[in-house]
């Protein structure tokens, strides 16, 4: 490293979380250099051995490095590894490695402080540990969090998947047939639309969803209305438009990826579920439902559980049990008691409950997944998941980003965040957020109070 920098040049010394995070960080620092202190080195031998995803980008970054380090000699070495391909328009950025003796953070700190004293203007640490961000601040450092994994600047400027339109606007509309079906032809508003985003006319009843997009003028096909009682899906009936919008996406079969995001008590899981069940059982469309969340405890972990993958898995679907018990008391069963317990088995039977851990390498054909909790997966994880859907396949993705619990994911880098702005564009994937609460007036007091 005696070499000096081209000016403009910064110096990002990477901590090991960054890297366990996203394995090719090494190379989203464009014309910048890279430094990797040997205490980083270390944590990544250690945490190499395992099927955990930190051990998979453990083992990646160790690939990556050995590419790099291959055929290069010492000299080579000490001036830095050339981190892509050379390019006139834009300078490259080299890799490093700082051989500061220790281990832990307080090694990566000492290589980021003498660092800092050969070149103060230039280090910066990345690391996407605040407690580690904190010391390096205290000590005088520049410490920044590794930002190339988010997918928006702003959470509040995420995709809500529905969107208005004036009266004004909404008096253009000329009705349309093409297929057999009644659609209306409406000049949009300015402002972002994708096809299969819902709208709603302000102070009308209208409802539609967008089916195709033109310079600005849509095709709007109506929306079924799940708020009558004649309407109702699997004895639910929707409460309020976004729940309406909401089981349209997942009864639609033109679509096959629907992500629904909303507070605790919007009815997300018991919406998807009672979608999935028509569409397994009555419908036949489908012929299992699975059901899989990350498990990331609320409290104390309680440990190992006994058992099969279901077996371990059961007490994590309490929500699960929770809907399933509403809706066999929706479904009217005559037969009381025994009735209910009849339904119930065959409820059982074709909806299965699976790990994420066991996803890899998996082939879905015609089944209904259920991903709940999804916003405590990254984006790998969810292209991981995701990529496992063969033909006839639909995935319901559930979550809050307001509530995370997987440490260093926020609300602009979760994966539930990475699918639906990626998702947005597609003509056969769908996005819904719930907004108001149906739980209990305890719980909607407790949402906003506490």
């Amino acid at each position: 490293m005696s070499k000096k920098p081209q000016a403009g040049k910064r110096l990002y010394i990477l901590d090991t979380s960054v890297l366990v995070h996203d394995p090719t960080a090494l190379f989203r620092f464009q014309e910048h250099d890279v430094v990797l202190p040997l205490a980083v080195l270390e944590e990544l031998d250690a945490a190499k051995k395992g099927v955990s995803d930190v051990a998979r980008n453990a083992r990646q970054i160790s690939r990556f490095l050995d590419e790099l380090l291959r055929d290069a000699d010492p000299a080579a070495i000490e001036r830095g590894l050339p981190l892509g391909r050379a390019d006139e328009d834009q300078p490259l950025g080299r890799l490093c490695f700082h051989l500061q003796s220790g281990s832990g953070d307080q090694a990566i700190l000492a290589s980021a402080q003498q660092l800092n004293r050969e070149r103060p203007e230039e280090v910066v640490l990345v690391t996407k540990d605040v407690n580690l961000r904190i010391r390096a601040l205290v000590l005088g450092l520049r410490a920044e969090d590794y930002y190339s994994d988010q997918v928006l600047e702003d959470a509040d400027l995420l995709h809500t998947g529905s969107g208005t339109v004036d009266a004004a606007s909404w008096a253009k509309a000329q009705e349309v047939r093409q297929d057999q079906r009644l659609l209306y032809r409406l000049p949009l508003p300015a402002g972002d639309w994708y096809i299969n985003q819902c709208l709603f006319v302000e102070d009308g009843d209208f409802e539609g969803i967008i089916r195709q997009l033109d310079d600005g003028v849509a095709l709007v096909e109506p929306l079924v209305d799940y708020r009558r009682p004649d309407a109702s899906v699997w004895g639910i009936q929707a409460r309020n438009r976004e729940q309406n919008f909401a089981l349209n996406l997942l009864l639609d079969p033109s679509i096959d990826f629907v992500t629904l995001l909303g507070a605790a008590g919007t009815g997300k899981t018991l919406l998807a579920l009672a979608a999935g069940l028509v569409q397994t059982l009555d419908r036949r469309r489908f012929n299992e439902i699975i059901m899989t969340r990350e498990t990331v405890p609320l409290g104390e972990d309680i440990g190992y559980l006994p058992g099969t993958e279901e077996e371990k898995m059961t007490p994590w679907m309490g929500a699960l049990m929770d809907n399933l018990e509403v809706l066999t008391q929706s479904d009217g069963n005559p037969g009381g008691g025994w009735g209910r317990a009849a339904t119930q088995d065959v409820l059982h039977s074709r909806i299965k409950v699976r790990s994420l851990n066991f996803m890899r390498g998996r082939t879905f054909l015609n089944k209904y997944i259920i991903l709940d909790e999804a916003q405590n997966l990254t984006a790998k994880q969810m292209k991981a998941l995701i990529t496992r859907a063969g033909p006839g396949t639909k995935i319901v993705c559930l979550g809050n980003i307001a509530q995370i619990d997987t440490p260093y994911l926020t609300e602009t880098s979760s994966g539930l965040t990475y699918v639906v702005e990626r998702f947005k564009h597609w003509p056969h994937g769908g996005h819904i957020t719930l907004t108001r609460g149906e739980r209990s007036r305890l719980a909607d007091f407790a949402t906003d109070a506490l």
